[in-house]
């Protein structure tokens, strides 16, 4: 008996996570949702030429073209958008480009010393975003966290190891250990 419990207990102490999910979002190109803000450059045009945030409902707010689609679109594609809409009666040959400027937030909860939401940085690991939410704290579990990451507008959860990368608009839980 003795020893079927100690198996069980080691089951639930081995890190398991969907790698393909999310390894497969690290090598697609960055995909667009609330709360990013856009450096959208109009050549020539210094009055359409401005940072724009996408809003809740996915959509960013232009003068003369009005609110154009943003949510799930990479930056080049929401590009094209903009350049099309300009050319359809406000410019002949708009010459558009967009690029993020400050990517959209992410999320730790769980065992560390300050949950919250926190501004991303590009290349951020778990590691790097336990330290900023103030650490571990004593009784946190810190071999894995769970996430939770939009893929394809789906929620999708996982478990990722110190090292892995955090993308914009993840949640980050920090389990407690235990023993």
């Amino acid at each position: 008996m003795l020893c079927v419990c100690l198996l069980a207990v080691a089951a639930c102490a081995t890190p398991t996570r969907q790698s393909s999910s999310f390894d497969a979002l690290l090598a697609q190109p960055y995909v667009l949702d609330s709360g990013d803000a856009l450096r959208v450059t109009v050549f020539e045009q210094p009055s359409l030429s401005e940072t724009y945030t996408v809003d809740v409902a996915g959509f960013i707010s232009m003068p003369l073209i009005g609110d154009v689609p943003a949510r799930g679109l990479t930056p080049d594609e929401l590009d094209t958008s903009i350049t099309v809409a300009l050319r359809d009666g406000f410019l002949r040959n708009p010459d558009v480009s967009v690029e993020v400027a400050t990517y959209r937030p992410f999320f730790v909860l769980g065992e560390v010393g300050q949950a919250g939401q926190f501004p991303y940085v590009a290349g951020m690991t778990v590691r790097s975003a336990i330290a900023i939410a103030g650490g571990f704290t004593a009784r946190a579990a810190r071999r894995t966290v769970d996430v939770s990451r939009t893929i394809n507008g789906e929620v999708v959860s996982g478990r990722l190891r110190m090292n892995d990368a955090v993308r914009p608009g993840d949640t980050i839980t920090v389990r407690e250990r235990w023993f």
